[in-house]
């Protein structure tokens, strides 16, 4: 495929993307703001790459407004099948369960285009907190946080807040890594903790750096 050829077809998935976020159809406008991001990476097209950033920040904060709407928190601590039918909703996979079991569950939902968010913990550590972790293409990300009041029953709010203390986790980097190594950095943890929003302001402003640099300049 030219250039140019590649260039029209992440602006016509750019643009799909927000149709379909227009339409609330978020799913679909997650998929196709991922895939627009994706061929403006390989092709080094930073500044297509912040527009495609934008769009899936808005496409993946509708997914988890619907999720979280539901109000429900399912905790899974048995295996489960590949073909598992998933419901709407948030899930909290515990011990016995780890973190890949929650990354096979979340990439099972985006598949069937399911509005859910799952989170991982750990077993609660000596000091009393709760270890969470989150795991993507290339990337841990962890943290530790506080133990809800009902560990057995967590709330919607200490299960957003810890969804939030992981993504803010994921924002901490090295601040002596160049621009592309920061760019490719948060692009690998946004794989692990897609649903929140400061990681991708942070990635879209990196990549809006790096648009303004001469190429020589970038590694």
């Amino acid at each position: 495929m030219s250039l140019a050829s590649q260039t029209q077809t992440i602006d016509d998935l750019t643009g799909q993307a927000a149709g379909a976020l227009a339409d609330q159809r978020y799913s679909q406008a997650e998929s196709l703001a991922s895939r627009a991001l994706t061929l403006a990476r390989d092709d080094g097209d930073y500044h297509r790459m912040a527009v495609a950033v934008s769009t899936l920040s808005l496409a993946r904060s509708g997914r988890l407004a619907l999720a979280t709407d539901i109000g429900t928190i399912t905790i899974l601590d048995e295996p489960f099948d590949d073909d598992v039918r998933i419901e709407p909703g948030c899930f909290l996979v515990q011990p016995p369960l780890v973190g890949a079991h929650a990354r096979r569950l979340r990439l099972t939902a985006l598949r069937q285009e399911i509005p859910a968010v799952v989170l991982c913990r750990e077993p609660v550590i000596r000091l009393g907190l709760v270890p969470l972790v989150a795991l993507g293409n290339g990337a841990t990300v962890r943290t530790k946080v506080r133990p809800p009041e009902d560990l057995d029953h967590p709330s919607l709010d200490w299960f957003t807040d810890s969804l939030d203390a992981l993504g803010e986790a994921a924002t901490e980097l090295d601040p002596a890594l160049t621009v592309q190594k920061r760019i490719d950095a948060l692009l690998a943890r946004l794989d692990a903790v897609p649903e929140y929003a400061g990681l991708h302001r942070c990635l879209e402003e990196s990549c809006r750096e790096a648009a303004e640099i001469p190429d020589d300049s970038r590694s």
